[in-house]
């Protein structure tokens, strides 16, 4: 049986009262109840929209906090900001997991604690409030939820391809650019292998159980063989 949210606790330590209370549930229920009940919504609709509402509230909040700053820096700054392990970190600010509505086999599997999936479920929330309350609410909790990280980034986890994205970008050199070299094994069992080039430098490659996790394991090789990373702490 599908656990129900506390609405009415959630909105408390959102800070916003819903008009339509509907937009909540919505953006707290994950696709995995579609396997039990095909007729219910879910919140990807939501999480597509609340990603380019998030983009553009860090964007105005960034120009307005630091005014002298360069583009790239604003781009970094960016970057961190909006990218899934700092939406993550902000949905366990929020407490998000308890209050998702997830399938029976995704909540027993431990869907609350899945990073993806709560990184999603802060976007779509957010996307929630700005459909119910406009933009300048929206922007405002974007305010007093990523204000803190913001003025210091350093609490946020640097992901292998931001990190390598950011040292190309610190040396003025091309970004990097990711490509499939192989896919091997079943479908529900794929293997993946990426490499990942950066013009004048030799690629790198990485394998994983998905795409994004052999992007990750390439860049993490680049950064180790160039000396940016350190084996025994990023390794």
């Amino acid at each position: 049986m599908q656990r129900q949210p506390d609405l009415q606790q959630f909105q408390t330590r959102l800070g916003y009262a819903f008009s339509d209370i509907s937009l909540l549930r919505l953006a707290l229920t994950h696709s995995s109840v579609r396997s039990a009940s095909p007729e219910l919504g879910d919140n990807e609709r939501l999480e597509f929209l609340g990603d380019r509402v998030l983009g553009l509230a860090i964007a105005e909040l960034l120009n307005k906090e630091f005014p002298n700053a360069q583009e790239g820096e604003l781009a970094r700054r960016l970057n961190r900001l909006v990218r899934m392990e700092t939406c993550a970190v902000v949905a366990q600010d929020l407490e998000i997991g308890p209050h998702l509505i997830l399938g029976e086999g995704e909540d027993e599997s431990g869907g609350r604690h899945k990073q993806t999936i709560l990184a999603n479920a802060c976007e779509a929330v957010l996307s929630a409030v700005f459909l119910d309350g406009g933009y300048a609410v929206a922007c405002d909790l974007v305010r007093r939820l990523w204000s803190g990280y913001m003025v210091d980034d350093s609490g946020i986890p640097v992901d292998p391809k931001s990190a390598l994205q950011e040292w190309a970008q610190q040396k003025h050199m091309p970004l990097p650019r990711y490509q499939e070299i192989q896919r091997e094994g079943p479908d529900h069992a794929p293997h993946f292998t990426t490499e990942v080039q950066i013009k004048g430098l030799a690629p790198a490659q990485g394998v994983g159980s998905n795409k994004r996790a052999a992007e990750q394991s390439a860049a993490r090789s680049f950064l180790l063989r160039e000396g940016v990373w350190d084996k025994t702490t990023n390794g």
